[in-house]
């Protein structure tokens, strides 16, 4: 099994930057979709590669230079995305919140790889088990 969770993602620090309205969020996970299916895409190719060349010694995708280069590009599109103050929680699945306020409260606007829209929210304190519908 091949982890991608651990050294891809930033130490979570507390959000200083932007507030998202829900129009705001929804703009940007369309707008940032084709990064989000290179992220997938990258995330594929990186997990295969390691499992050929942990079982094998060989790929037909490359060798430590591939996963080098592989990882490099994971980690772009990730600081792309931290750039518009997109909280990366995750890769595998891809899990993106937005800061936000409902109903005078914080929330995180939060967006689900397969989702096909920002269509849930949660208080940051109550994280991913705390998810409602909008």
């Amino acid at each position: 099994m091949v982890c991608l969770a651990g050294p891809y993602l930033p130490r979570r620090v507390p959000h200083t930057g932007a507030v998202f309205t829900l129009a705001q969020a929804r703009h940007l996970v369309a707008t940032l979709q084709p990064r989000v299916d290179e992220l997938v895409r990258v995330r594929a190719d990186l997990a295969e590669l390691r499992a050929d060349l942990a079982d094998h010694g060989i790929s037909a995708l490359g060798g430590l230079a591939e996963v080098k280069g592989l990882e490099a590009r994971l980690h772009a599109v990730v600081d792309e995305l931290h750039q518009h103050d997109i909280q990366v929680k995750g890769i595998a699945p891809v899990l993106l919140d937005f800061p936000g306020e409902r109903a005078g409260r914080s929330v995180l606007w939060c967006w689900l790889e397969g989702d096909s829209d920002v269509r849930w929210y949660h208080r940051a304190e109550c994280g991913f088990a705390g998810r409602r519908p909008i």
